[in-house]
């Protein structure tokens, strides 16, 4: 398997817990194990595509990388290294306060799944875009005006629209909103959230091609955030699979796509729709539905679904192991 010659991310280890309260107390009575020791890297210039179902942690990583987790859930617990090669030297995103983190704010921008939630409907979308570089120290009115007009002619919008709002626009053309909000401080690494799920087939094509243009134009590196395996093939250079919060396959993207060989991996395939009928789809069933984050299995953490699992798949969490050119989380995959 290719690995990052020059990486600009790695992930070890991550583990990210959200507590259970109940009782008049709201005390704390559980944990919800989202994300299960994750590690990756993400290279230079690349594309790391991020799959699987809905629930299985996809988005708690891409926001615990942007170190917004705290922020956003009181008492939640985040273990593991995140590490950022900025200019300046590696750092730990993992450990950083608010105050320490926004220096590496501006190099890591994040593009959010529902275009219709992450802009402010208050705000004209000159505001909108000008507001990181407010925050951020960049230049005096003038130059923001400059920047945000060209921002809007980057991502195909007229200058003219940085005086209307939210509202006035398409939900495709919000989400070219939200990416040139993320590209207003000229970021090295950008995490996409499930950035094109709301859209229109058609559409999610135009935004795609426009994220394609976009990198090779300013060498950006994406984290692509998706639940459908043929959207995240066209983009990405490499595939991590995801289930029930940890990586089952990683592994360059043709090879995965073409051959996946873990049997969650075959199945997120099989879904995924085919515009030819002829062609030949593989049919892998899945029983039963996806356990609770709460109450994992103890094992293999896909041993309830697998078609192929065994006794032995209950008795210990299965390694990644370097099997046919990609990593694989199951002996038995062949």
């Amino acid at each position: 398997m290719q690995t990052p010659s020059q990486p600009i991310l790695d992930v070890d280890g991550l583990t990210v817990r959200f507590p259970v309260t109940g009782g008049v107390f709201l005390r704390r009575v559980g944990e919800v194990r989202a994300v299960d020791d994750v590690s990756f890297a993400l290279g230079r210039g690349e594309t790391l595509g991020l799959v699987g179902e809905s629930g299985c942690g996809k988005t708690t990583v891409g926001r615990a990388i942007v170190n917004i987790l705290r922020t956003m859930n009181y008492g939640v617990e985040v273990e593991g290294k995140i590490l950022y090669h900025a200019a300046a030297g590696p750092a730990d995103l993992a450990r950083l306060s608010r105050r320490a983190m926004r220096p590496h704010r501006a190099d890591i921008q994040m593009v959010f799944q529902d275009p219709y939630a992450s802009l402010n409907p208050r705000h004209t979308v000159g505001r909108i875009l000008e507001e990181p570089l407010r925050i951020h120290g960049r230049g005096d009115a003038a130059f923001r005006r400059v920047w945000v007009a060209e921002l809007l002619e980057r991502v195909g919008l007229p200058p003219s629209a940085a005086e209307r709002y939210p509202h006035e626009f398409s939900g495709g053309q919000r989400q070219r909103i939200g990416l040139a909000r993320a590209l207003a401080t000229k970021p090295k690494l950008v995490i996409a959230d499930e950035p094109v799920s709301a859209l229109d087939v058609s559409v999610q094509a135009q935004v795609i091609n426009l994220m394609q243009d976009l990198q090779e134009e300013l060498g950006l590196s994406y984290l692509f955030v998706a639940h459908d395996l043929s959207v995240v093939r066209h983009i990405s250079n490499r595939i991590a699979v995801m289930y029930l919060g940890q990586i089952v396959e990683i592994g360059d993207a043709a090879t995965i796509y073409e051959r996946p060989l873990h049997p969650y991996s075959r199945a997120l395939l099989a879904a995924a729709p085919r515009p030819d009928p002829n062609v030949r789809r593989m049919r892998a069933k899945l029983t039963g539905d996806p356990p609770s984050p709460m109450n994992k299995p103890s094992g293999c953490p896909f041993r309830t679904r697998c078609p192929i699992a065994r006794p032995a798949c209950a008795e210990a969490r299965p390694p990644l192991e370097l099997r046919d050119g990609r990593l694989v989380a199951c002996p038995y995959s062949e």
